[in-house]
């Protein structure tokens, strides 16, 4: 059981509330959700493709991450998340950005990591991952929603200085 803390839309944590994850969320509450896009100091971009048994199988995501939990503030969410998904531990987090989303009763805060990790060394982790590649920032940009998860991650690029 994924226990989260609950927010105002301000991101302020609501206290004396708990989420569990699968539960509804009340009206006026929200869930922290942390995304991170990884930048290589040589430029590139580093894209997973996610499993085939998830929703959105078999497209391309730009960022690493997922629901913080309890206790965790958006850049300890953002450090693990990154860490569970690719192998690579943060040498430097940058808030770029925080969307609310009514919808789906969350607060994504956006990230950017840039690393100077071996390329190589990227981690795939199980029932989440199948592949990895790094891409031109001109690359990435150019990718159509067929191909990319979801049209905020798309926005959240469209944030990014060179």
């Amino acid at each position: 059981m994924e226990i989260w803390d609950a927010y105002d839309a301000q991101l302020n944590r609501v206290e004396g509330v708990t989420l569990i994850r699968g539960e509804a969320i009340p009206a006026g509450l929200f869930h922290l959700v942390c995304d991170i896009i990884v930048k290589h100091t040589d430029g590139t971009y580093l894209l997973m493709l996610r499993d085939g048994c998830k929703r959105f199988g078999g497209m391309w995501e730009a960022t690493a991450g997922g629901s913080a939990l309890q206790g965790e503030s958006p850049a300890e969410c953002a450090a693990r998340e990154l860490l569970e998904e690719t192998g690579i531990a943060a040498e430097q987090l940058t808030e770029v950005g925080r969307v609310v989303s009514e919808t789906n009763r969350s607060i994504y805060v956006e990230f950017l990591c840039v690393t100077s990790c071996e390329k190589e060394s990227v981690r795939l982790q199980e029932g989440e991952t199948t592949d990895y590649q790094w891409v031109s920032r001109d690359a990435l940009l150019r990718m159509t929603q067929q191909e990319l998860v979801t049209k905020r991650m798309q926005q959240f690029l469209q944030k990014l200085q060179g």
